[in-house]
């Protein structure tokens, strides 16, 4: 579905299998965030074709985090031209704890390029801004999209929820803290790894007060 004119949200709303919602925008660059699972990837494939395009198309894909459901589909990009980015300290992380992480996945040798870091993202005429957000997982990353009012948050927070932090590298600590960095955002497009989007600036500040409020005391 499209949230903004060129903002494409292709959500996983079946319930039988775990995977991540992706995003597309269509602008001067083609920017994919989170292509989800490999052998899940059949419906990204099938909305880019209506919009008459393919992975082939895209110039970069950006992953939030490295957790399979998030990262493993960039197997459709590693031999296209398209960029592929992390966050250097998810993939640092990645290679202290699951050397052979890339091989499970399908994706041997994988180095991505560019590893991100907090700060201003330029692709093409757009500036994004890369926040680090640890808790979820050490190196995950949320992405702002100053100019529209948008939020990408990968496994961060959710529409009434937040990521778990039970996995390795997971902390309640960091992730409360993250959230609370998000919350001071100006945003009017909240756009998350799992379930369904938020809009409205309004709906936006009570889903962060009420994460706060309902879930914090179990981080």
């Amino acid at each position: 579905m499209e949230i903004l004119k060129d903002l494409h949200a292709v959500l996983w709303l079946n319930p039988s299998a775990n995977n991540c919602n992706t995003y597309f925008i269509n602008r001067k660059k083609r920017i994919l965030i989170d292509p989800g699972h490999d052998h899940l990837f059949t419906h990204v494939r099938d909305y880019l074709q209506t919009l008459n395009l393919s992975p082939q198309d895209m110039d970069i894909v950006i992953v939030t985090h490295g957790h399979p459901d998030h990262m493993e589909g960039i197997r459709h990009f590693i031999h296209n031209a398209s960029l592929i980015a992390l966050h250097g300290e998810e993939m640092e992380f990645i290679r202290k704890t699951a050397p052979h992480y890339s091989e499970i996945l399908g994706i041997p040798d994988f180095e991505p390029n560019p590893l991100l870091q907090e700060g201003d993202l330029e692709i093409g005429n757009l500036t994004f801004r890369v926040i680090h957000t640890p808790g979820h997982s050490p190196g995950s990353i949320c992405l702002y999209w100053p100019e529209e009012k948008v939020l990408f948050t990968g496994d961060v927070v959710f529409n009434q929820g937040v990521g778990r932090t039970d996995l390795p590298g997971g902390s309640g600590e960091e992730l409360k803290e993250s959230i609370r960095r998000l919350a001071r955002l100006d945003v009017e497009h909240l756009l998350p790894g799992h379930g369904g989007t938020l809009s409205g600036a309004d709906l936006i500040k009570t889903n962060f007060s009420e994460i706060e409020r309902v879930w914090f005391a179990y981080l």
